[in-house]
């Protein structure tokens, strides 16, 4: 009987995560794991950072915000669409963690996606000493 309580309420967990986005910080050792499953991984920073640092191998580069600070969502996220498939979940780097948690979060608050927050962005993965290469 006690079983059959515990398999109900993992079903009802289940169930109602099912239709819930999730935003989970992760660290290096994590974005390892998770590109070796191909979980995409979004760089939104602009393009004189990714030049200035280099970006993660097989990165996809989408800047969010400008150089002002400025952005226009939905014509990201349009764009996020076509390189990503909906029901698989992704990576979000920028350079310090702070402005993928907050895409993170407008992602979570309108769309049904698993997005990984690389908490502390390209500095951690360079002072780790793993590999960056040119954007392309």
């Amino acid at each position: 009987m006690i079983n059959r309580i515990y398999l109900f309420f993992i079903i009802f967990f289940l169930i109602i995560r099912s239709g819930i986005a999730d935003v989970i910080d992760i660290n290096n050792d994590q974005i390892k794991k998770l590109m070796d499953t191909n979980t995409p991984i979004i760089d939104i920073r602009t393009s004189p950072e990714w030049y200035q640092t280099g970006v993660i191998p097989n990165s996809l580069l989408l800047t969010f915000f400008d150089k002002n600070g400025k952005y226009n969502f939905q014509s990201w996220y349009n764009k996020l669409i076509k390189i990503t498939k909906k029901d698989q979940p992704i990576i979000l780097i920028c350079r310090s963690g702070r402005r993928t948690k907050i895409v993170a979060e407008m992602i979570n608050k309108k769309f049904d996606y698993v997005v990984y927050n690389a908490k502390y962005g390209i500095k951690s993965w360079i002072k780790s000493n793993l590999k960056t290469i040119k954007p392309q």
